[in-house]
């Protein structure tokens, strides 16, 4: 299948620069990044459109997400493009960098480190990457440095996934560099100086690989299947969770207010947050039908719940809690 894409170079071009967008996006995506990425010119710019529409969006989509066949796919897709177009532009593939937003910054990474895709890229762009299956990454990929970046405040891909990607990578050796910004899904002008500055290390030759910072403690930590039991039904002290998932929007209008509660009632309560999407098994076992849902569990079982967004002392209250002004 030929891919739709958008060509950008100018007469002094001497690499390639891959610019894969994320689901719902098509080839125009990040064409925006390129006067701040690449003002001088100096590469040229491949833009693929993905194949598939994406639901509900005008866009497309490069798999559908947790498809890891469809992942696979998506990667010959590309790692055909790739080539096709670096033997139109003459531009050696191995000089080249190659960059991606959520799928395609997964993309990206999958044809910097698989073994299936042995010729290797000069460095590895991937932001707020979506990467469906853990990457089995080749020991030939040591020599392609990465810089990884994701929002903190990212809905859709949590933060900590690629907090462990980039600790895999620079476990496995590859020269890796981590950075997280306060933000969405997105990109913002902190993350794209940040990899202009990271490119320009890479054409003049470097490696740059930087230890990975310590995890902040967060306020409400996602709690899974296999910690519920141990975390949550045995906990000396309540334990208040919120029930939660990135495409909903009064899930994020009510986090400030679960937060706030973490803080207010430290040592009294425990705050926990589970996303229904990631942890269906707790959600059927609590019949969680509608969301935003804080419940409040107490020797075992789930005492209480409140549904939707609401401010802090109606939870509260409806949680059977003491309200503190």
């Amino acid at each position: 299948m030929a891919l739709i894409a958008n060509i950008v170079s100018g007469p002094d071009a001497k690499r390639l620069l891959l610019l894969a967008h994320g689901f719902g996006a098509d080839e125009r995506d990040l064409g925006g990044l390129l006067p701040y990425l690449d003002a001088e010119g100096a590469y040229a710019a491949i833009l693929p459109r993905a194949p598939l529409p994406a639901p509900g969006t005008p866009g497309f989509a490069w798999y559908d997400f947790g498809d890891a066949g469809g992942y696979g796919t998506a990667l010959d897709l590309l790692n055909e493009f790739v080539d096709e177009q670096a033997a139109a532009l003459e531009l050696p593939r191995a000089e080249a960098i190659f960059a991606g937003f959520s799928q395609g910054g997964g993309l990206a990474l999958g044809l910097g480190m698989l073994a299936e895709y042995s010729a290797r890229p000069a460095g590895v762009l991937a932001m707020s990457p979506a990467v469906p299956t853990e990457l089995d990454i080749d020991p030939s990929a040591t020599d392609v440095p990465v810089l990884i970046q994701h929002g903190t405040n990212d809905p859709l891909i949590p933060v900590q996934r690629s907090r462990d990607l980039a600790r895999r990578l620079r476990e496995a050796g590859v020269p890796t560099v981590y950075r997280e910004y306060p933000m969405q899904h997105q990109v913002a002008m902190e993350s794209i100086q940040d990899a202009r500055e990271w490119m320009n290390k890479v054409v003049a030759g470097e490696r740059p690989d930087e230890a990975i910072p310590e995890d902040p403690v967060e306020l409400v930590p996602a709690m899974t299947t296999a910690r519920f039991d141990a975390e949550v039904l045995q906990s000396e002290i309540p334990v208040i969770v919120d029930f939660w998932a990135p495409w909903c929007g009064p899930c994020r209008q009510v986090s400030p207010v679960v937060e706030t509660i973490a803080v207010m009632r430290q040592g009294s309560y425990k705050v926990v947050k589970v996303n229904i999407d990631e942890e269906p098994a707790i959600a059927q076992q609590y019949n969680v039908q509608s969301i935003p849902m804080i419940g409040l569990f107490r020797n075992g079982r789930m005492e209480r719940s409140s549904v939707g967004a609401k401010p802090r002392p109606q939870i509260e209250a409806e949680l059977g809690m003491l309200v503190i002004p």
